[in-house]
């Protein structure tokens, strides 16, 4: 099997992931329920992965280090928290329905700047001028379609200039690209565990740089006698027994991180994008790639259904994903949503041998 899906998650982990994991299963208990051993080692392994994030994204203080479900978790936080209802909310081009959805729901009036793919240079011009007009700003880093980075710094700059609270998806940046909440001042910042970060499913991470509502109420282990959740973090996000064997796996995940480094991983990772490139530069896909760009690249085929071209990919013993991504939007930005892309996305343990492979059976299927 030759696994090209990083970007929905990474399948293949670091062991020490997986020695993590079931070493919480088998001496951790639930944190903060109990002085006894097993509690007091959950409560460690807690304590443990909020340092490693801290370090890693550069927080003051490792109890704005919020550990959640999944990146979509998070943004529900930090939306609900920030934007009321009729607040006019400034996007990029390139968001996921984690952004966009629950922005609807709340009843925001969503303003879309920066539609160009690879131009940082338009997007830019585009927020600075309906920044204006906005009330919050919600942005992706990377676009989990075409691996576009996004100049997320310099919008973080628009938006201290203005005062404009900024929120940052980092679901597909985290763990390949730097991520500075010092330099970036955003309100939150939200990720996945179990992507990037190597962790596993039901793992996230929300960056707390503003006064946050509870999504989900209940105990915390904390402040038991009062009614309302504590008026501190972490605890005041993190309500119910948390998934302490993942947390295990995620801070296994940020240690790997740290150890093999950010720009080790982004610089393997782009390579293999350009030898993707190289490989189907003469062939009839489209491929949609610039500048900026990640280990994330969509093609697609002016004849050939893109769902199909997946399932023929998956018969040969290719996983990768087709359709429009849970991104309506960063397909229409990019003139795809009518058929969507079938995208490949790499990671540290992927190589070229599997995307030579990969791309000989995508040429085999137009010949």
């Amino acid at each position: 099997m030759i696994y090209l899906d990083n970007a929905a998650t990474s399948y293949i982990k670091p062991i020490c992931v997986e020695q993590a994991v079931l070493n919480a299963l088998r001496t951790a208990a639930s944190p903060g329920r109990g002085s006894y051993t097993l509690a007091m080692n959950a409560a460690e392994i807690l304590f443990s992965c909020r340092n490693e994030a801290a370090e890693l994204f550069n927080v003051d203080n490792a109890e704005n280090i919020v550990f959640t479900s999944n990146a979509s978790h998070g943004l529900n936080i930090a939306i609900k928290s920030i934007i009321n209802p009729g607040d006019r909310v400034l996007i990029s081009g390139f968001e996921h329905n984690s952004v966009s959805r629950p922005l609807f729901e709340s009843g925001a009036k969503i303003i879309v700047a920066g539609r160009k793919l690879f131009d940082k240079e338009a997007i830019l011009n585009d927020f600075y001028d309906k920044m204006r007009f906005a009330d919050a700003v919600v942005c992706t880093h990377v676009s989990n379609v075409f691996g576009f980075i996004l100049p997320i710094y310099e919008i973080s700059r628009l938006c201290k200039e203005r005062d404009i609270p900024l929120i940052i998806d980092a679901s597909q940046s985290a763990g390949v690209l730097e991520i500075d909440a010092k330099r970036l001042s955003a309100a939150f910042i939200a990720m996945p565990g179990h992507k990037g970060l190597f962790g596993p499913q039901g793992t996230g991470i929300l960056i707390c740089s503003h006064e946050a509502k509870p999504l989900i109420c209940g105990g915390s282990g904390s402040d038991s006698k009062q009614q309302s959740m504590p008026n501190y973090l972490p605890d005041r996000l993190e309500a119910g027994t948390h998934n302490v064997p993942g947390i295990a796996g995620l801070c296994a995940g940020l240690k790997f991180i740290k150890q093999k480094g950010l720009s080790e991983i982004f610089d393997y990772e782009v390579g293999l994008l350009n030898y993707m490139k190289n490989e189907m530069e003469s062939s009839a896909y489209t491929l949609y790639s610039g500048m900026d760009q990640t280990g994330v690249i969509s093609l697609s085929h002016k004849d050939l259904d893109c769902e199909q071209l997946a399932y023929r990919l998956s018969e040969d013993g290719v996983c990768v994903r087709a359709g429009l991504h849970c991104a309506p939007i960063a397909h229409e930005s990019a003139g795809t949503l009518d058929k969507g892309t079938v995208r490949f996305s790499f990671s540290p343990f992927t190589n070229e041998a599997q995307i030579h492979y990969t791309c000989e059976r995508l040429r085999a299927y137009c010949s």
